[in-house]
């Protein structure tokens, strides 16, 4: 096998804009100003480069971008495409070369050494065809909602794919997920089919997850259609979901048969709605955001290929894993890989092996031992994965052989310094050359990445390596100044195509509008400008001709526990509903380069102390109700949680104090209802700095004030 690493896509893409357009540009810097100024140019110059295949493509001269205001953007007008028709395109080509479309391991099938299995890119558009066709007998129409709860696994890519190709919209949520978290989302939109696994193996432990699936279907009485997949039990029966309004069937049966001649995915609109996904905030339900066919493609190619520099598998026989749960937008980042005509390489399973409850210890190796067997070149995973394989002492090449990996990715939190340096000592490439690590920062909000890699420009440890292309990212102060070399406010400044087209049930734009604009709306003489919620801090490298960035974690209160982000009102529906419990606050400590802390604040009913058995309790009832990864690291009882004059409880003030900044500045007295309780938090800040928490500072002057 050759050790030469393929010419960065970027670099070609580069030269294809000087050959074709007579564009050249003297660095990364200059390249991403353009493609953040002519928005027409750059995103038409990614249609004609990816070759976007439309009955009715962008005539010449035309606008690509009809109308630039945030939110509301439209972007290529009259145009049709279709996400499963841009993945199934690649099929013919991909398997005369001999490349599956997908590589796929369980728990189970690892812990019994069966090697990875392969679907086939003919055997994956049948199966497509089939789901499809069924879901057109069952009496979905374009605009229906279809819902999974589903693994990381085939059958969710099938489900998917086919879903989108007649125009359905998708929605998925992880097994693990309890039953309030899956209603909380499910309910909003009204689902007309669920696709449902009775359970999952996690951690050696078998889950059933049959009597939530009960729970789950009892609380969405739209669904005419449940779709179902024995894993756990393959004895287990569909029909004991039926009902007199609803239908069960087994997942098996809606793929069996040959496909129907001449079947292929319908042509939407380019703004068609393609899913719904949840970023959960600080009050209300989960967010459910819509994102479009078009806009999504147009960002996920553009991240993948030119970015991530992911190529097609028939170019050097590109495999793509990037660790997630169906729950996580990196599980829909890595179905995106298939836009490109990539193998993706999924395991479905606990990354750290077995765990307390399955009597085996944990093995980091696990994940490390599956990109070998699966042949995955390129390998992705949240940072806190990293970070556990470096405490655990793992040494990954000599897990297994790696020689095929070329990079590795990050993201969900930031990569600490030493991880930078663990990857770069343990996974050395052939000839002496380092890892390419490629740090990622975006969000489920528009399913892209603002701040991404590029292969051409050296890695700065502890940094990522540039502005994505197109994103007109920024950082600000709280009064909208632009600040370069120092933490702000992360902004974009001009609209992307993969921005969300609404939020469902959000009929006057109201809550769509408060979650990105609500800091700097529409001024005289300065469009509205999207605040996503992060810290960030550009740094500028002149003798690289780009400026990288650091990522200081959420500047909002929501929980981002190992990338999976959840809203903390959430939480408060779970243990709030505890008789015990009369107030609550929870905060996500993200400190850079370390592992986050989550603290969890109670207030008891008179005379009850937290005792072990209460704090077990709790802790199952948010396992129960959220997820294993949202149990707080620390629960404590206090006789306050301090609340704003309207009653809204001060999250944000409450993390800011906690990462080390100034009383004074972050809780404003005169403005809370029970001021005699900051005392406690005070001191409270002052212990957890003793024991190791970032210095005062870490947070910058300007976003401490409340």
């Amino acid at each position: 096998m050759t050790t030469a690493l393929p010419v960065p896509r970027l670099t070609r893409y580069r030269e294809w804009l000087a050959a074709e357009h007579g564009l050249r540009f003297a660095d990364y810097e200059s390249l991403w100003r353009w493609s953040t100024t002519d928005l027409d140019a750059f995103w038409g110059s990614l249609w004609r480069w990816f070759d976007i295949e439309s009955p009715t493509p962008p005539a010449p001269g035309s606008a690509v971008l009809a109308d630039a205001r945030m939110p509301g953007a439209v972007w290529f007008p009259g145009t049709q495409l279709n996400f499963a028709r841009q993945v199934l395109r690649h099929g013919p080509a991909a398997d005369a070369a001999g490349h599956p479309v997908v590589v796929w391991q369980t728990e189970r099938m690892s812990e019994s050494g069966v090697a990875p299995a392969e679907l086939a890119w003919p055997e994956l558009q049948r199966r497509v065809a089939l789901f499809a066709t069924r879901l057109r007998a069952a009496g979905v129409q374009r605009g229906d909602r279809v819902c999974a709860i589903l693994p990381n696994r085939p059958e969710a890519i099938v489900a998917f794919l086919a879903c989108a190709s007649v125009g359905a919209i998708w929605s998925i949520c992880s097994p693990d997920m309890g039953p309030v978290a899956v209603l909380d989302r499910f309910r909003q939109i009204e689902p007309v089919v669920l696709v449902a696994v009775d359970g999952q193996v996690w951690g050696g432990v078998a889950n059933d997850r049959r009597a939530v699936l009960h729970e789950v279907l009892a609380g969405l009485p739209s669904v005419r259609h449940l779709v179902f997949q024995a894993d756990v039990d393959p004895g287990a029966d569909a029909a004991v979901f039926a009902a007199p309004h609803r239908e069960a069937h087994r997942f098996a049966d809606w793929t069996a048969g040959d496909a129907p001649a001449g079947w292929a995915p319908e042509w939407l609109p380019f703004d068609h709605p393609l899913w719904i996904v949840y970023s959960s905030g600080t009050t209300g339900l989960p967010k459910p955001i819509v994102h479009g066919h078009g806009g999504v493609m147009l960002e996920m190619m553009k991240g993948g290929a030119l970015h991530n520099d992911v190529a097609p598998s028939v170019e050097f026989g590109e495999r793509f894993h990037w660790f997630s749960s169906t729950g996580w937008i990196m599980w829909n980042a890595q179905v995106g890989a298939l836009l490109g005509g990539t193998t993706a390489c999924l395991y479905d399973g606990n990354p750290g092996g077995p765990v307390a409850g399955s009597g085996r210890p944990a093995d980091w190796g696990t994940l490390w031992r599956f990109a070998a067997a699966a042949g995955v070149t390129w390998f992705g995973a949240g940072a806190a994965f990293y970070a556990s394989c470096l405490k655990a002492g793992v040494v990954p090449q000599r897990e297994a052989d790696l020689s095929r990996l070329r990079a590795v990715g990050s993201t969900g939190s930031p990569l600490s310094d030493e991880a930078y340096a663990w990857l770069w000592e343990h996974m050395p490439r052939p000839g002496g050359q380092r890892m390419w690590i490629n740090p990622i920062s975006g969000g489920t909000d528009f399913a892209g990445a603002f701040v991404a890699g590029n292969r051409e420009l050296p890695v700065h440890q502890g940094e990522m390596q540039c502005r994505s292309l197109g994103a007109a990212v920024e950082a600000w102060s709280e009064d909208g100044q632009p600040l370069l070399g120092e933490v702000g406010e992360l902004v974009c400044t001009k609209p992307i195509p993969s921005m969300p087209l609404y939020f469902w049930g959000d009929a006057d734009g109201r809550r769509y509008h408060d979650s990105y604009f609500d800091m700097f709306p529409d001024e005289p003489g300065r469009p509205a400008v999207w605040r996503h919620g992060d810290w960030i801090r550009l740094v500028p490298h002149p003798e690289d001709g780009a400026v990288g960035a650091v990522i200081y974690g959420r500047s909002d209160a929501t929980i981002n526990r190992h990338g999976i982000r959840m809203g903390t009102s959430e939480l408060y529906r779970a243990v709030e509903a505890e008789p015990e419990v009369l107030d609550s606050l929870v905060v996500d400590l993200e400190f850079l380069g370390r592992e986050s802390w989550m603290p969890l604040f109670v207030v008891l009913r008179e005379g009850l102390l937290l005792d072990e058995a209460l704090t077990a309790r709790l802790k199952g009832v948010i396992r129960t109700a959220l997820s294993a990864r949202h149990v707080p690291n620390e629960i404590v009882q206090v006789a306050a949680i301090p609340r704003t004059l309207s009653g809204k409880k001060m999250e944000l003030p409450v993390k800011k104090l906690l990462l080390g900044a100034d009383p004074a500045k972050v809780m404003n007295r005169d403005a809370m209802a029970n001021a005699d309780c900051v005392a406690w938090f005070v001191a409270y800040a002052a212990r957890l700095g003793a024991a190791g928490a970032p210095a005062a500072g870490v947070i910058p002057s300007s976003a401490t004030r409340s």
